[in-house]
C-alpha cells in the first residue's frame, strides 16, 4: 500500500483489523512459530486514537460529489470534504464504513493534484512545490517521536499540557475553591510539564477547549447543567481524563447520595493503589458517597478508596469509560484542602496533620494514574544578569555610552525593574524580578547552557542581538530590556537570554512553559512608522516564526527536518504538536516603533511537549542519517540572522518577497475551518493578506479577512469576520 494507505475525507487508519478462519489463523501461528519473533517494545504510555482536528484539512473521497469533477482553479472548493459523523449521530461502538483508497488511485491522485494547486491559489507569488502532508496519525506521530531514553516523559497525545479546572458558576466561593485546587495541583506537577487554568462555564458551553486539555477538574458542589454534562462526557468519550473533586458530576450508573453524618467531618479512608497495595489515612469527607444505581455491575479501575466504618462507604472510584481510554477518578473527600483549612474543625487539625503527606501520596497516585507526571523540580531561583557583547568592536561604545547614562550608584531604572552593572557579583547582592545586578566583566562569564563564542560564530547580522543581556534564571525575557530599549543606540542591538524563565509570557494571559532546553529570548527590533513593515505590524510575529524554522532548515542536510509555521504564532512539528511560539509587544514612539519579540522554542528539552532535537534524532533513525544535535546558543544566533534578512527583503520588496517562503512552512495550506463556532459555516484558508491576517474562502466563492475571537484557546478555532463600518 506504499506506504500512504488512507480512508475517504483524509481520516488516517488508527487500526486495522483482520477476522482469520480458525484454519488461516493456525497456519499463521505455525509459520510465526518457526521465524525469530520481532518483538516491539511497549510504549512508556498508551498513544491516543483520537479523531483528526477540526481544522485539519479535509480530503474527500469517491462519494464527495463536490470532487468529482472539480475544477481546481475556481479556488478550494475541490478541498472540500463531508463533516464526519458527530458524536450524537452515533451509536457508542459504532463503526462508519469507509472506502480505502491507495496512492495509485486516480482519484486520489486528482484530488492531491487539485490541492497543490489550491495552495498555490493563496499567493499572486508562485508558492514553491510542496504540497500540504496530512500523512500520518497521532499514534503514528507517537512511534516517531518517541525518545530512545526510557526515563524521558513525552506528551505523546499531542494535546497542549493543560490542566483545565472547573468550579462553577462564578461567585466567591468558586474563585476559593480554585485558588485550593490550583495550590495543591501545583504542589504535586511537573512545574515544567503542565499549566492550570480556570475553566469557567461560559467557555466550557462556548470554547474548543477538549482539543487543549490533558485532565479536566471537577470541583464543583452544585449540580452540573445537562449541557455542559454533555459535554463533559464527549470530553471523556473522546479519550478524555477527568478528575471530580467533592464534586456532583457522576455517569455510568453512579449515584452521589449525601450522607449527614460524614459531612466535614474526619474519617478514617483506606486506599487501594494501583499495584493494590494500601494506603490508610484520615481524611475530611464530603459528606457524599458513591452508590451502584439498581441492577448496575460497573467494570471499575484498580483505584478504590472506602471508609473504616460498618457501610465500607464508597469514596473513592476510578471509572473507565467508552472504548477510546476515556477514564475518570471521582472523590468524595476533600483532597484539595489542606489541615489548615477554615472548615477543619480545631480538635481534627493533628489528625489530618499527621496524614497530610499520605493526602499528597494518594493525589499523586491519582494524577499519575490519570496520565501526569508527578516528578517535583524545585522553582530555580533568580541569577544576575551578565551584559555581553558579540562583537568586541562593540564593546568600547557600549560602555562609553552606559557611563553616561546610569545613575551616581551605577543603576538604570524603568517602570518594571532597574538595573545595576556591577564589574562582579558577590552574594550579597539582592536579586528580585524588580531589581537585578548586571556583570559587566565578559572575561568571568561562564555558562554550562550557553556557549557565547558559539552565539557568535553564528551572529551575521549588521545590528540585531549583538548587545546581550544573559540570565541562567530570569523572570521573564520581555521585562529586562525595559530600561535600556528607548535610550541604547538602535546599531547596538539589545537581545535577552535566559536559559530559564520562572514567568514566561505567552498570548493574553497565557503561560509559557521554560524548562532548560528551550530557547528563550527577547529581540529588540526598531522600524519606521512609515515603511512596508510599519504599515504592516502584525507581520513581524510572523517573519519571527518563520526565521526560527529557516534557522534549523536552512542549514545544509537538516533541509527536510519537518519543522513548520502555524498561523498567527505558532512553530509546529509537522501539523501535530507545538514546540515553540512568538510573542510581539509595540511602542509607537515618535516615528518609530519599538518592538519587543519575546521567542521560545523547544530545542533539548523533549517536555512537556517535543524539541527540534527529537526531530532531528527520528530523521536519523528513519534514514541511516549522521545529523549534530543543535544547542540554544547556536539556533538563536541563527533565527536573529534570518530575521534580519526577512525583514531588509520586507522594507525593500514588501509582503509578496517573503510570502512563498512563509507559505512553504505552513500548515495551512487548503485547511478547512469554522467561523464563529464548531456549528458555524465552512471555510478554507488560502493565506494572508497584504497586512499579515488570515484570509478564508467562503462556500460562496466570496474571499474575506478573518481574526480570532480572541477567546479561544486555539487562535484557528472559533475564527469570526470583523464588522465592516
Amino acid at each position: 500500500m506504499e506506504d500512504r494507505l488512507q480512508m475517504a475525507n483524509g481520516l488516517i487508519p488508527q487500526k486495522i483489523v483482520l477476522h482469520l478462519q480458525d484454519s488461516a489463523l493456525k497456519e499463521l501461528t505455525d509459520q510465526a512459530m518457526n521465524k525469530p519473533a520481532h518483538i516491539l517494545q511497549p510504549s512508556p504510555a498508551p498513544a491516543a486514537e483520537g479523531e483528526p482536528d477540526a481544522g485539519v484539512m479535509e480530503h474527500a473521497g469517491k462519494d464527495d460529489p463536490q470532487v468529482l469533477g472539480a475544477d481546481p482553479t475556481q479556488g478550494l472548493d475541490g478541498a472540500s470534504g463531508s463533516e464526519p459523523a458527530q458524536e450524537s449521530d452515533r451509536g457508542e461502538g459504532s463503526v462508519e464504513l469507509c472506502h480505502l483508497h491507495l496512492s495509485s488511485c486516480h482519484e486520489c491522485l486528482e484530488l492531491e493534484n487539485s490541492t497543490i494547486e489550491s495552495v498555490k491559489f493563496a499567493s499572486a507569488e508562485n508558492i514553491p512545490d510542496l504540497p500540504y502532508d496530512p500523512s500520518g496519525s497521532l499514534e503514528g506521530a507517537a512511534d516517531a517521536i518517541r525518545p530512545e531514553r526510557e526515563e524521558k516523559r513525552v506528551n505523546i497525545t499531542g494535546k497542549a499540557p493543560n490542566i483545565l479546572i472547573y468550579v462553577g458558576p462564578d461567585s466567591q466561593e468558586a474563585l476559593d475553591r480554585l485558588q485550593q485546587v490550583q495550590s495543591v495541583l501545583a504542589d504535586c506537577v511537573d512545574p515544567d510539564g503542565y499549566t492550570l487554568y480556570h475553566l469557567s462555564q461560559e467557555s466550557a458551553l462556548r470554547d474548543p477547549w477538549s482539543d487543549n486539555c490533558l485532565l479536566l477538574v471537577l470541583a464543583t458542589r452544585e449540580s452540573v447543567p445537562e449541557d455542559l454534562h454533555q459535554k463533559f462526557m464527549a470530553y471523556l468519550s473522546q479519550g478524555g481524563r477527568v478528575l471530580g473533586l467533592s464534586s456532583s458530576f457522576t455517569f455510568a450508573g453512579f449515584r452521589v447520595t449525601s450522607k449527614a453524618g460524614l459531612r466535614e467531618t474526619v474519617q478514617d479512608l483506606v486506599f487501594s493503589k494501583a499495584d493494590q497495595s494500601q494506603v490508610k489515612l484520615s481524611i475530611l469527607s464530603s459528606g457524599c458517597v458513591y452508590k451502584e444505581g439498581p441492577g448496575e455491575r460497573l467494570s471499575l479501575g484498580k483505584l478504590q478508596g472506602h471508609l473504616e466504618n460498618e457501610d465500607k462507604d464508597r469514596l473513592i472510584v476510578q471509572v473507565p469509560f467508552g472504548t477510546r481510554g476515556g477514564e475518570a477518578v471521582l472523590c468524595q473527600v476533600h483532597l484539595e484542602l489542606p489541615p489548615s483549612s477554615s472548615v477543619v474543625q480545631k480538635e481534627d487539625f493533628n489528625l489530618l496533620k499527621t496524614s497530610n503527606i499520605r493526602r499528597y501520596e494518594v493525589l499523586k497516585e491519582i494524577l499519575t494514574t490519570l496520565g501526569l507526571s508527578c516528578d517535583m523540580k524545585q522553582v530555580p531561583a533568580l541569577t544576575p544578569l551578565h551584559l555581553l557583547a558579540a562583537a568586541e568592536e562593540i564593546w568600547d561604545p557600549l560602555m562609553q555610552w552606559l557611563g553616561k547614562h546610569v545613575d551616581p550608584g551605577g543603576v538604570v531604572t524603568s517602570s518594571k525593574l532597574s538595573l545595576k552593572f556591577v564589574p562582579s557579583y558577590t552574594p550579597d547582592m539582592e536579586v528580585t524580578p524588580t531589581a537585578l545586578p548586571v556583570v559587566t566583566n565578559m572575561t568571568a562569564f561562564s555558562s554550562e547552557h550557553f556557549n557565547l563564542e558559539i552565539y557568535r560564530q553564528n551572529l551575521q547580522t549588521k545590528q540585531l542581538g549583538r548587545v546581550i543581556l544573559f540570565a541562567e534564571v530570569a523572570s521573564t525575557t520581555m521585562d529586562l530590556l525595559d530600561g535600556l530599549m528607548f535610550e541604547m543606540p538602535q546599531e547596538m542591538g539589545l537581545i535577552a537570554i535566559a536559559v530559564r524563565q520562572t514567568q514566561g509570557k505567552g498570548r493574553g494571559r497565557n503561560v509559557w512553559l521554560s524548562p532548560v532546553g528551550c530557547a528563550l529570548f527577547t529581540l529588540l527590533v526598531s522600524v519606521p512608522l512609515r515603511s512596508p513593515l510599519g504599515q504592516r505590524i502584525p507581520f513581524v510575529q510572523h517573519l519571527m516564526s518563520l526565521a526560527v524554522v529557516e534557522a534549523v532548515r536552512s542549514i545544509p542536510g537538516y533541509q527536510d527536518i519537518n519543522l513548520r509555521v502555524k498561523w498567527p504564532n505558532d512553530i509546529y512539528y509537522s501539523d501535530l504538536m507545538k514546540l515553540g511560539g512568538v510573542l510581539v509587544s509595540s511602542t509607537l514612539v515618535g516615528e518609530t516603533f519599538y518592538i519587543l519579540i519575546g521567542c521560545g522554542f523547544n530545542v533539548t528539552n523533549s517536555n512537556p511537549t517535543i524539541c527540534i532535537n527529537d526531530l532531528i534524532v527520528e530523521y536519523n533513525r528513519e534514514h541511516g542519517a549522521g545529523l549534530a544535535p543543535l544547542g540554544p546558543d547556536r539556533l538563536i544566533a541563527r533565527a536573529v540572522t534570518r530575521l534580519e534578512g526577512l525583514i531588509d527583503r520586507f522594507q525593500d520588496e514588501g509582503p509578496n518577497s517573503v510570502l512563498p517562503l512563509y507559505y512553504k512552512y505552513w500548515v495551512h495550506s487548503a485547511q478547512q475551518v469554522h467561523l464563529g463556532s464548531a456549528e458555524g459555516p465552512k471555510v478554507w484558508i488560502v493565506g494572508l493578506d497584504d497586512s499579515g491576517f488570515l484570509q478564508v474562502h467562503q462556500e460562496d466563492g466570496q474571499v474575506a479577512t478573518v481574526h480570532p475571537d480572541g477567546n479561544s484557546f486555539d487562535m484557528l478555532r472559533n475564527l469570526i469576520i470583523p464588522k465592516r463600518q
